[in-house]
């Protein structure tokens, strides 16, 4: 059980919340002589503050405070050197860490240049498995595609959870892959807890969230335009690359964006299929938060991750501001 208690401006700021929500309508009623539609906004508004803002205040908090609830630093300092708490208290008993051949520790930066190095793996894995999944999912003359959609559609309505646990009869060591290989005289393979294991449950868990981004900016261009090309001289190949592509880019990037931040902050599938031999920067999260019951070395990681994801989602806006490939079917 966590010893944290919510600082009292937290709770405050709740009630304060809740006092002006009451007010806003008693107001809006008062001013409009009755309910208007706009009114049921407000809930989703409330919303917002209780469950998303002051979440973010409190992680805010935590991130730069002690347990003591003074200011410090020192959270992003154990985030660089996963050693400095240790080597702090070294040094209150008089000891000197470097006499003990305590260096600084890469834990936590060894493990956020893993998980990135993973997430663009599966990143780019999707990439290039799913633009040309799109490309005959978009294409007219294709009549398999609404069928090809409906196949990316069916896996997303079963739990998260489940469709990755659903890999582990596949991939274990009795799995159904090894009992093939066993039963064409082939030796077993260790198929289970690697980083291979790993990549391929993020690559079926968020391909569709690169498919259909692309498939959407795809499905919205117009036909004509690659037909005037190939009418100038141009050839199919060319068509695409300077037609069918340059027009497909926002979906591409809304893609890249839809994969990457969740697959940078996974930590259900290295747990599954990783076996305890995997950790990404989401297991160290959630292994801070629970495990250390440290919320505020917990809320400094969260707070560098979210700083890599509002990067991520600048990008977005510079390459696409409309927001034209951010939507699915």
């Amino acid at each position: 059980m966590s010893n944290m208690r919510f600082p009292p401006w937290a709770i405050w700021a709740m009630l304060a919340g809740l006092a002006g929500f009451a007010a806003m309508i008693a107001a809006s009623v008062r001013h409009n002589r009755g309910v208007r539609r706009s009114l049921f906004a407000y809930p989703y508004g409330l919303w917002m503050v209780v469950f998303t803002i002051i979440p973010l205040l409190l992680i805010g908090y935590y991130a730069f405070t002690n347990k003591a609830g003074q200011f410090t630093l020192d959270n992003f300092k154990t985030f660089w050197d996963s050693n400095y708490e240790m080597n702090k208290q070294l040094i209150e008993l008089g000891m000197d860490p470097q006499t003990l051949g305590s260096a600084r520790g890469t834990v936590n930066v060894d493990t956020l240049v893993y998980s990135l190095w993973m997430a663009f793996l599966c990143t780019a894995i999707c990439l290039f498995v799913g633009y040309p999944a799109a490309l005959f999912m978009a294409d007219r003359e294709f009549k398999l595609g609404s069928t090809l959609v409906i196949l990316f559609i069916i896996p997303m309505w079963m739990n998260f959870l489940l469709r990755t646990i659903a890999w582990m009869s596949l991939l274990e060591d009795n799995g159904l892959i090894n009992t093939i290989l066993s039963a064409i005289g082939l030796p077993r393979m260790q198929l289970m807890y690697n980083s291979q294991a790993v990549l391929l449950g993020m690559v079926y868990n968020y391909l569709p969230f690169m498919v259909f981004p692309i498939y959407n900016a795809l499905a919205k261009q117009d036909g004509k335009l690659s037909e005037a090309a190939m009418d100038l001289g141009a050839s199919p190949m060319l068509t695409f690359w300077r037609v069918t592509m340059p027009l497909s880019l926002p979906g591409v990037i809304s893609g890249i964006t839809m994969v990457f931040m969740p697959s940078v902050t996974t930590f259900f599938i290295p747990r599954v299929l990783g076996g305890g031999n995997t950790e990404m920067f989401g297991d160290l999260i959630e292994r801070t938060f629970l495990s250390a019951d440290n919320w505020n070395v917990g809320s400094a990681l969260s707070l560098i991750m979210m700083i890599l994801i509002l990067m991520s989602l600048t990008l977005l806006r510079k390459v696409d501001p409309e927001g034209e490939g951010g939507s699915t079917i």
